[in-house]
């Protein structure tokens, strides 16, 4: 078996309503060599049913 890249990272994309609390969240595998700054991608929100942007954040593993 291969073994895992030293450069990926496991983030977290979360959404985050006008109260400051988190509505859904996204788990992402992130090259950081090529991409060192923070992600902000538009991607669907079931709870809300739009596309909205969510923010990387640290993930807990």
């Amino acid at each position: 078996m291969g073994q895992k890249a030293k450069h990926n990272k496991t983030v977290t994309l979360q959404h985050k309503d006008e109260n400051g609390k988190v509505t859904y969240q996204y788990q992402f595998l992130k090259n950081t060599k090529s991409l060192p700054e923070k992600l902000q991608l538009k991607k669907y929100n079931p709870v809300t049913r739009k596309h909205e942007l969510f923010v990387e954040t640290k993930s807990k593993n």
